[in-house]
Formats: C-alpha cells, sequence, structure tokens
C-alpha cells in the first residue's frame, strides 16, 4: 500500500511539473507568437486593434520593404559569416584547451586552470577600454578581426569540454598510441567525437552571443556597410521608431536562424550541458 502511494504522489509530482513547464512554455512563446503575426500587419492596424491579441488584416509589405528602409540583407549576411567564423574557431580551440588540461599532467596545470577559470568573474564592461586600446593600436578597428580575436580563448567553453574530456577513459587513448596515433589524431578521431553533444551545446551559446551582440560591434565598426544586424536594427529603430510593423518582420527574420538552429540540434545541446555538469 506504501509502495502504492509513493507510486501515485510521484505521477502527481510529475503530472503537476510537467503542466507547470507547460504553462511557462506557453507564457515565453507567446510574445514570438504576437511578433510574428504583427509583422505582417501594418502599424496602423496594431496600434488601432485593441479588440483582438492578434491583428488583422495581415500583409506582406513590411517584409518587402525592409530592404528599402535600410541595408537588411548584408547587415544579415555579416553577422552569419562574423558569427560561424567566431563560433568554429572558439569551439575548437575551447576543445584543445579542455584536452589538454583533462587529459596532460604538467606542473601548474591546475593553478593555471583555476586562473584561468577566475576570468570569468571579471565582467565584460571592465575589459571593454584595455581591449579598445589594443584594437586601436593594433590598427584593427573598423575590421572583422576586433570582433573575432578579443574572445577566441573561452574559459566557460573551456570548462565545458574538460569536463566532458574527463569521463573518457584514459584506457582509450593508451589503445590508440598502442596502435600508433599521435595526440592529434586522438583529439581530431576521438575526442571530438566523443563529445560532439559538448561542440553542439557551445556551438549554439556561442553563436547566440555572437548573433545578439550589439555594444562591442557597435564600439568597434564605423563603416555602416560592414556592421552587424544587431546593431543595424537598433539603428533602424531609432530612424523609424513608429514602423512597427517593420521592426516586427526585421526582428522575425533576425531570430529566424536561432530559432531553426536550436530546433534542429536542441537535444545534442541539452545532453551536451548535462554531460559537461555531470
Amino acid at each position: 500500500m506504501t509502495s502504492r502511494l509513493r507510486r501515485s504522489r510521484r505521477h502527481i509530482l510529475s503530472a503537476f511539473a510537467t503542466l507547470v513547464a507547460f504553462a511557462l512554455a506557453i507564457v515565453t512563446i507567446i510574445p514570438f507568437l504576437w511578433m510574428f503575426d504583427s509583422s505582417f500587419a501594418p502599424t496602423s492596424v496594431i496600434l488601432g486593434d485593441a479588440d483582438s491579441l492578434f491583428p488583422r488584416p495581415t500583409t506582406r509589405d513590411n517584409y518587402a520593404n525592409i530592404q528599402s528602409q535600410f541595408d537588411f540583407g548584408r547587415l544579415f549576411v555579416n553577422s552569419f559569416v562574423v558569427s560561424s567564423i567566431r563560433t568554429v574557431l572558439i569551439v575548437y580551440i575551447s576543445a584543445l584547451f579542455g584536452f589538454v588540461f583533462a587529459k596532460f599532467r604538467f606542473r601548474g596545470r591546475d593553478a593555471v586552470f583555476v586562473l584561468l577559470i577566475a576570468t570569468m568573474m571579471v565582467p565584460w564592461p571592465v575589459l571593454m577600454l584595455p581591449l579598445s586600446d589594443m584594437m586601436i593600436r593594433f590598427q584593427w578597428v573598423d575590421t572583422y578581426v576586433a570582433l573575432i580575436v578579443p574572445e577566441l580563448v573561452s574559459a566557460a567553453g573551456i570548462f565545458l569540454f574538460r569536463q566532458a574530456m574527463r569521463a573518457v577513459p584514459d584506457q582509450l587513448l593508451d589503445s590508440a598510441r598502442i596502435d600508433g596515433a599521435g595526440d592529434a589524431r586522438i583529439f581530431h578521431s576521438i575526442m571530438l567525437p566523443m563529445c560532439r553533444n559538448t561542440v553542439c551545446a557551445l556551438a549554439i551559446l556561442t553563436f547566440l552571443a555572437s548573433w545578439d551582440a550589439y555594444l562591442w560591434p557597435y564600439l568597434m565598426i564605423t563603416n555602416p556597410r560592414k556592421q552587424m544586424l544587431a546593431v543595424g536594427l537598433q539603428q533602424f529603430s531609432n530612424q523609424h521608431g513608429t514602423d512597427y510593423g517593420g521592426m516586427f518582420a526585421a526582428t522575425s527574420l533576425a531570430v529566424l536562424p536561432m530559432v531553426v538552429i536550436y530546433a534542429l540540434f536542441q537535444r545534442r545541446f541539452i545532453e551536451g550541458m548535462y554531460d559537461s555538469v555531470n
């Protein structure tokens, strides 16, 4: 009887947790659905239709006029290319450092790792002034190098890969070395494939951070044609602040890549975060 009562309580708690999670998901997704639906409505309808949550009638003019109002396509490509390059480099460098800290023993290894992790405690605004001075001295201002290089070494990424790679048995690496594999072969052929969930998790987080970055690109890029999409959206909002339909259309297109990426790799993202903390 006690066992049945416990199982019943677990089922009730599980059902309650599922219900709460579903309610939170609905509350979270409604603003995005409203924004997407409003992107097909004229601004006058968005502001004047108070009787309905989702405005009508629909129109495609907001999407058709985006490119004429600001260079959306070019800014989209700029952000995608820079974010992709930055993501690939950060993931690869983080995996390489994580491999070193997880599977190699050398004097001062733990001290260096602790010092590296301690850099996560330094707020980004504190680093902006010295980094800006460095970019000026290196003559990297108004180049994409200034957006990519400063954060190539990610302490959080190294930590995630170190935790994931520590779970890989040392015997597997020893067997590969006996078969003649070098450290580079082991890293590329064994460690990276076994940590593909962590690769996906860090790639999604890094791409999202790069895609949404505003302040640093705003400070470093002066040529409007080289600018990032987040900065372009803000400038569009400043110039056309009353064009809510156009703003919603541009924002919907800007959000689309992250929605697609997360939808495709959500399972590996969750598993990668779980592998890194266990």
